[in-house]
């Protein structure tokens, strides 16, 4: 087995669910839900991918072909301003369809895709007949300050705001209501937005299926509802094991993990596999963008030698002979957020080691990790595109990051521009979450660390730098 560079820490096991909501909640989801640099650098970037041309045959499958039942239909989509609250539904009715496409683009973090003026979005499948199906990309592709990119996290992703109101517009026009509009009810398909409740999705769907993926009779799975930021798709070819804690190894098969509805059966899996191949073979391919704003050189050199003796040790050396550690930090040295670790039980990281998605006949295959301590150290290829920061996204800029007494409790971002001084989200501060706020898209921007899952703390070692190395390690990073 290769192994991960760890230490050791014990974790508390999480109460069973117990309530006959929870019971119904597991029930209706296994049935219900699926899932850069400037002349003034002296250092050579690698350019990107050309991540906006559509023609690599991953990026086609992920894009243009459904693995999953349909969510809602054009005309669903195209009449969801009228669930809308006031202003916005009147504004929304005095303009065109075009531009109440785009509106509702704006509102639950949807983007065009890239080098394609279809006014289809990256992140769904849309068929002749006009069904729109989730895709990878609803997570995984979003925009880089306002750029849409193929492989970025979603930062700005309204999952539980969009199913609210498409199962109010269904409601309204008769239409059939689906296993997103079903799972929603009861288990929160994520609390803030450009976060996602992504691990129970997981636990709850493999818990129903034995090791060859057929359909079994189990008892529900515990689960801790907490959401997630997903990680950067260009950090795909750096990193052998996959997820936060880094228990389950790199492999095309686990990317059809959140395929598991009722409707895909194991003849399924067999018979996709070779797409989830040319899915792997691009992910495998993608790269960060380069930073575009100037950089002090001089400075930024500096800041390479600081991270060099201060971060290097977790997350690696850059460059043409960069290496990645792939280094686990036990939780008790990282300190940042348990909930996420506590979240999927051993059982349920057993029950994925024994299963046919982690036992593709790889060469280098490796055992599942059922008993990780911490959280894997990222590789911080791109990190300036990538805000917020942490497993949680808890973090919106680079500067807080490296501030960890100066982290906001509760902030918003307040456009999609990016902070040039502080390197990540323009953001506004707050006392609280303004619950007499009436439209739940807004309070739904807001990021309260003080809530469970949600925690900024930890990662204190920017503790060890004087305030001119922190600068200079702000510069660095944008270089990488």
């Amino acid at each position: 087995m290769a192994t991960i560079n760890r230490q050791r820490i014990s974790c508390d096991p999480f109460a069973p669910a117990s309530s006959v909501l929870i019971v119904l909640a597991i029930v209706l989801l296994v049935l219900a839900i699926v899932l850069g640099s400037s002349a003034t650098w002296a250092g050579e970037p690698t350019p990107p991918i050309a991540q906006d041309s559509p023609d690599h045959p991953g990026y086609r499958l992920l894009t243009e072909r459904a693995y999953l039942p349909p969510d809602f239909d054009q005309e669903t989509f195209d009449a969801v301003w009228q669930s809308w609250p006031e202003p916005l539904r009147s504004r929304a009715a005095e303009a065109s369809t075009e531009q109440r496409r785009e509106m509702a683009f704006e509102r639950y973090g949807l983007t065009p895709r890239p080098g394609d003026d279809s006014g289809r979005p990256l992140q769904y499948v849309v068929d002749a007949e006009g069904t729109w199906t989730m895709n990878c990309f609803s997570c995984h592709g979003g925009s880089v300050y306002g750029r849409p990119w193929a492989g970025a996290p979603n930062n700005r992703f309204a999952l539980q705001t969009m199913t609210e109101e498409l199962r109010r517009t269904k409601f309204r026009l008769g239409k059939p209501l689906t296993r997103m509009d079903l799972g929603s009810l009861v288990i929160p398909l994520g609390t803030t937005h450009g976060t996602t409740n992504a691990v129970v999705f997981g636990v709850a769907l493999m818990n129903y299926r034995d090791g060859q993926l057929n359909v079994i009779d189990a008892p529900p799975p515990r689960v801790v509802n907490h959401d997630l930021d997903a990680p950067p798709w260009w950090h795909f070819h750096r990193r052998p094991y996959l997820y936060i804690d880094g228990f389950a190894q790199r492999g095309h098969r686990g990317l059809m993990q959140f395929m598991l509805v009722k409707e895909n059966g194991p003849e399924k899996f067999r018979q996709w596999e070779d797409d989830f191949r040319q899915v792997y073979d691009y992910l495998m391919s993608l790269r960060p963008p380069a930073y575009e704003g100037p950089v002090d050189a001089s400075l930024a050199r500096r800041g390479e030698a600081v991270f060099a003796d201060h971060c290097a040790r977790c997350h690696g050396t850059y460059g043409p002979d960069g290496e990645y550690p792939n280094r686990r930090v036990p939780l008790y040295e990282l300190g940042t957020d348990p909930v996420r670790l506590r979240a999927l039980p051993r059982e349920g990281r057993r029950r994925y080691g024994n299963s046919w998605f982690a036992h593709a006949g790889e060469a280098d295959q490796h055992e599942t990790e059922v008993d990780p301590d911490g959280y894997v150290a990222p590789p911080l290829d791109g990190v300036w595109a990538s805000a917020p920061y942490f497993h949680n996204g808890s973090v919106p800029t680079l500067w807080h990051v490296l501030h960890p007494d100066q982290r906001p409790t509760v902030w918003r971002p307040t456009s999609q521009e990016m902070d040039q001084q502080k390197i990540g989200l323009s953001i506004e501060s707050a006392a609280r979450v303004p619950l007499d706020e009436p439209d739940v898209a807004v309070r739904r921007q807001f990021f309260d660390t003080r809530r469970k899952g949600k925690s900024n703390a930890g990662h204190r070692y920017p503790d060890e730098l004087d305030a001119a190395e922190k600068r200079a390690v702000l510069e660095y990073l944008k270089t990488l």
